[in-house]
């Protein structure tokens, strides 16, 4: 099928409406913007917001025009087009025939609840006395992937939330890590491995398509998985993680809890996990003890040291230290000895 081609103009404007949606997010709202268009000028905007008004006729379209009509103190917007990044639902739909715009422009789909031609199409309907131009999918992608992303977040907070500390256990706060340059939103955590026993593991993973085929990364003794900024911040599909003990992951209080045979187990676990198998586990060589058993190339990486701020956020205070403690005390000593062999 030949991708239908859509005006620059009508590109223009859907970057403005796309601005607006990332306000909504930024918001916490459902990333949907919209802008209203005069003559070639944007003469409104809005952005979805019935969660702060408390108002469930506060999408991005009635406010955009809402504060459309309020510019041209009129409520009919007959020589208007409307920008929206998201199909109209049958309420903002039957709101732009009311104010009888000449053009509905919107960017993604809405199979559930769309009323321009996905559930429905009210704009179709000759009886109505005023007929509406409808053109959809202008930078569909874009406008798609902004609500996923937002979608995708959403469901690893609840998941977070979810998922309760052990009494023997200690969590980095959410307060820790306020104004750090970190990828958050490409965070993810679980507590179902079995070697992991209710704990919850945390792991960075870049990939926009869970299909891809991922390399993975460990951090070293003094580290953790903000480490690979770099590789997070590439086009290569990676996931960089944070062993028990360590980074964002739950953290045992007990230096015996960390024992070197429970970390390789939760290490392999998690690795068998991943699907589709990853290419390679990237890693220091200080970690090598850990990673006999595991059945997928090995690569020896050395991370590049962080930064004071983002190195010690995940440890608040002694107590988060026992993990770093604990496996410097079972892993420097045998690396060093073979460290000295080789050389």
């Amino acid at each position: 099928m030949t991708k239908q081609l859509h005006s620059p103009e009508d590109i223009g404007f859907m970057q403005l409406a796309l601005r607006q949606a990332q306000a909504a997010a930024d918001a916490g709202e459902v990333p949907v913007g919209a802008v209203v268009v005069r003559a070639g000028q944007v003469i409104a905007s809005g952005y979805n917001a019935p969660l702060s008004r408390i108002d469930p006729t506060a999408h991005a379209e009635v406010n955009a025009m809402r504060a459309a009509a309020k510019v041209l103190a009129n409520y009919r917007l007959d020589d208007c087009t409307l920008y929206v990044t998201l199909e109209p639902c049958a309420m903002c739909s039957g709101a732009a025939l009311h104010a009888r715009f000449k053009r509905v422009v919107f960017g993604a789909t809405e199979p559930k609840t769309g009323a321009a031609g996905s559930v429905l199409n009210l704009f179709a309907h000759a009886q109505i006395n005023h007929q509406t131009q409808v053109t959809g999918g202008v930078l569909a992608d874009e406008c798609a992937h902004l609500l996923q992303g937002f979608f995708e977040q959403r469901r690893e907070q609840q998941q977070r939330q979810k998922i309760p500390l052990r009494d023997d256990a200690l969590r980095t706060p959410d307060s820790a890590l306020v104004g750090l340059d970190l990828p958050l939103a490409l965070s993810h955590f679980r507590a179902d491995l079995p070697a992991l026993n209710g704990l919850r593991l945390h792991w960075f993973d870049n990939r926009e398509d869970q299909q891809l085929t991922p390399h993975v990364y460990l951090h070293g003794l003094d580290g953790w998985s903000a480490q690979y900024a770099e590789q997070l911040n590439s086009t290569q599909p990676s996931i960089a993680f944070d062993l028990p003990g360590f980074g964002l992951s739950d953290k045992p209080k007990k230096l015996a809890a960390h024992r070197l045979a429970w970390h390789a187990q939760v290490l392999k676990e998690f690795i068998a996990s991943i699907n589709p198998a990853p290419v390679a586990l990237h890693a220091p060589r200080v970690m090598a003890s850990l990673l006999v058993d595991l059945s997928l190339p090995i690569e020896w990486y050395e991370p590049p040291a962080l930064d004071a701020a983002l190195r010690n956020a995940p440890y608040p205070d002694r107590g988060h230290l026992t993990g770093p403690r604990a496996l410097s005390a079972l892993l420097i000593a045998p690396y060093q000895l073979t460290h000295t062999r080789d050389h």
